[in-house]
Order: structure tokens, then C-alpha cells, then sequence
């Protein structure tokens, strides 16, 4: 689950990491009001979506020459207009796709003297089984480039979960940076409060790009990214609460009531599997015969008739879907159940593109039998080479 940054840092707050003043906004009135809490003279106004790149980013409706997503502003008068422009307009950027997505809320925060900027980020490592902690001296909206061009310009240290961030740890962070004397003390103890906030609420990743360095010698995280583990988000019904579902598919809004795992995709076959690993084979083979998944969707190990009734209607609310493959392999998931729930959906909601069917597994003669005397025109396949043909074919065939 991703947070806005106004959230992220109000967060990271509690545990002593220093941020620049600012408050969130929804409206004009509140931007402005926002604004005339800080002392200025410079505010800055930055647009709160769930996706990177905003300051280079451009609003659909504002034209090429309009500023981005993060705008400096000398007057409470500019606050005020610039908030104008933003406020339920689309900004686009190099993460949104050309879709972008649409302004809902602003964050009117303090400005910043800069002398420097830095990247700093924390993340689940899978290869190591570790949080890993990412820095360069490098920050800024141009640390993809960096990322790209000169890698070498970029360290990472893991961290032992046995014993957290240690002293030799934050110093490496440090020295990574080139900082020395008392910005080298203020990084050291940084580093510890974020990897403290990252164990202790269970993020998946956190950013901060860029962190800066103040002409007065102070560090500030000036933005920061913020992502958690959904599967530990029980455990911390706060930051639950803090979920924009306005910022997400509404699709996958909808597949989360039902504990389905569903991310929209850009093709046009819709998929319905049981298990990640199957799922992911599941859309390869499709495009190795040509075509393109238009989702991942994966209905879990003991999915109900009801629960493939919600999978069916959620594929079929992506206008792009122009026919459903269904690759189930029975294990706790009974073939026949899985078999009677498809029938229900098909016939709930009218299903008017191919649908093919691969059942294997426990009961899968019953399964095959409920789909045969369906009269539904349903195709069988015998695996999934085959099912992938007869998907393709039969969508073409319909086009």
C-alpha cells in the first residue's frame, strides 16, 4: 500500500527525522490557509499522487509550456494560483503512464535553502533477505538518470536483521555521502530513526529523494516515498487508514474487498488462475502465442463460488477484454467448485467474449463434466500450451 508524501512525512516525524513545515490541502481555500501558517517568504506547492517524477511532470489540460507538480511559490497570491491550476487537473509523469492521474490534494510545505542534495532509500532485498539501505550523492529529480548512467555512483549496504542498523552501518551511510564533522552526526542518527520507522511499521520501501543539506547545516528530508507490506497492514489498523483508494484502479479496489489478487494490465486476454507462480506462467504463454494479458489475477487457494463469480465480473469490467482463459490446478481448490462458480459467473454476467477453461487437479472430471452439460459455449483444453492456442484462436475468431 502506497501513502501520499504529506503522509510519509508527518510519519516519519514521530520518529524524529526532520522535515520542512507544511500542511496538506483540498481546496483552494485550504491551500491558501495552509500558506498563511508558515512564515515564507518562499512556499512551495506540490501535488500529492501516488507516483513519481511531479516536478517534471505536465498537467493534460494546462498545456506543454505550464510549470510541473511541484512549484515554488514568493506570495500567498502565487500559492493560491498555482494551486488553482493543479487542483482536478491531470498531471502526467514519467511513472502515471500517459493516463496520469488527477489532483485531489496539495501540500504547501516551507521552502528550502539547498546547498546540496542527496538519495537515500530503504528496501526489502529479496536476493539477500535483507533490508537494504541505497544511497548516492547524486539526489534529485535526475536520480533515474543517475541510476542508468553512472551506477557507480550509487551504494548499497545491507543491514543485519539480528542487529539493526549499527554505528558501522550509519557511518558507511555517511562516508557514502561525503559528509564530515556534524553533518556526518546528524546522517548517522537519520539513517537509525529510518530504519526504525521502516521495522516498525512494516514498509515495504521507503525514498527519500532528495534529502538535502541546508545552507545553515542542517539535513532535511524534503520528499519522501513511502510503501508497506499489505499482508502486515493487520497489524497496523493507523496506517490503514491512511489508504487514498481514489489513487488506486478501481478494479483493484474492488478485487481487495474479496481477497483477490488483481493488477490491471494492458492486453486484451483476461486471466483467472489459482497462485502467483501459475499466474505469471499463465501470461507468458499467452504472449508466446501472441497475445497480451490483460490482468494478473490470482484467486487464492480456496476460492468460493461466490469469489469466482466477483473474479468474472471484475476481468469483464476492463472494456479492453476481449476474451477470459481460466487456468485453476486443483489442490485445496476443488475442479468441480471452481467449474460450478464459472457457470454461475457466466451466466450472471452474460458473458459475451471466448472463454476457456483448463481444470486440473482434485475432482477434475467432475469439473469438466459441470462444464460440459453447462450449455454454455465454454472451451475445454487439456493444458496450458493448449488452453493459450484456443484463447488466441477463439478471440480472433470472435474479433
Amino acid at each position: 500500500m502506497n501513502i501520499h508524501e504529506y503522509q510519509a512525512k508527518e510519519l516519519l516525524a514521530k520518529y524524529g527525522v526532520g522535515i520542512p513545515a507544511g500542511h496538506a490541502a483540498l481546496t483552494v481555500e485550504e491551500a491558501v490557509a495552509a500558506a498563511r501558517k508558515l512564515p515564507g517568504p518562499l512556499w512551495v506547492v506540490k501535488a500529492q499522487i501516488h507516483a513519481g517524477g511531479r516536478g517534471k511532470g505536465k498537467f493534460k489540460e494546462l498545456g506543454p509550456d505550464a510549470k510541473g507538480g511541484v512549484r515554488l511559490a514568493k506570495s500567498i497570491e502565487e500559492v493560491e494560483a498555482n494551486a488553482r491550476e493543479m487542483l482536478g487537473n491531470t498531471l502526467v509523469t514519467i511513472q502515471t503512464g500517459e493516463a496520469g492521474k488527477q489532483v485531489n490534494r496539495l501540500y504547501i510545505t516551507d521552502g528550502a535553502d539547498i546547498a546540496r542534495e542527496y538519495y537515500l532509500s530503504m528496501l526489502v532485498d529479496r536476493k539477500s533477505s535483507r533490508v537494504a539501505m541505497v544511497i548516492s550523492t547524486e539526489g534529485g529529480m535526475d536520480i533515474e538518470a543517475v541510476a542508468h548512467d553512472t551506477p557507480e555512483k550509487i551504494q548499497t549496504v545491507t543491514i543485519d536483521p539480528d542487529t539493526g542498523l549499527t554505528d558501522a552501518d550509519a557511518q558507511v551511510a555517511a562516508d557514502a555521502l561525503k559528509l564530515s564533522g556534524d553533518l556526518a552526526e546528524q546522517c548517522k542518527v537519520l539513517v537509525k530513526q529510518l530504519y526504525t520507522a521502516f521495522v516498525d511499521t512494516d514498509m515495504s520501501m521507503l525514498e527519500v529523494n532528495p534529502l538535502v543539506e541546508t545552507t545553515d547545516g542542517k539535513l532535511l528530508v524534503l520528499d519522501a516515498k513511502v510503501s508497506f507490506d499489505s499482508n502486515a497492514l493487520f497489524r497496523h489498523p493507523d496506517i490503514m487508514a491512511l489508504r487514498d483508494e481514489t489513487e488506486e484502479d478501481p478494479a483493484e479496489v474492488e478485487a481487495s474487498k474479496y481477497d483477490l489478487a488483481y493488477i490491471k494490465l494492458d492486453g486484451n486476454i483476461g486471466c483467472m488462475v489459482n497462485g502467483a507462480g501459475l499466474a505469471m506462467a499463465t501470461m507468458d504463454i499467452i504472449k508466446l502465442n501472441g497475445a497480451f494479458p490483460a490482468n494478473f489475477l490470482d484467486v487464492g487457494g480456496g476460492a468460493t463460488k461466490e469469489k469466482v463469480t466477483e473474479a468474472f465480473k471484475i476481468i469483464l469490467s476492463d472494456p479492453a477484454v476481449e476474451g477470459i482463459l481460466v487456468n485453476i490446478f486443483g489442490g485445496i481448490m476443488k475442479c468441480d467448485v471452481i467449474a460450478d462458480g464459472i457457470v454461475a459467473a457466466a451466466k450472471e454476467v452474460n458473458l459475451s467474449v471466448p472463454l476457456v477453461v483448463r481444470l486440473e487437479g482434485t475432482n477434475v472430471e467432475k469439473g469438466k463434466e459441470i462444464l460440459d452439460n453447462s450449455g454454455l459455449p465454454i472451451v475445454s483444453a487439456n493444458d496450458l500450451g493448449d488452453a493459450a492456442k484456443k484463447i488466441v484462436a477463439e478471440t480472433k475468431k470472435a474479433a
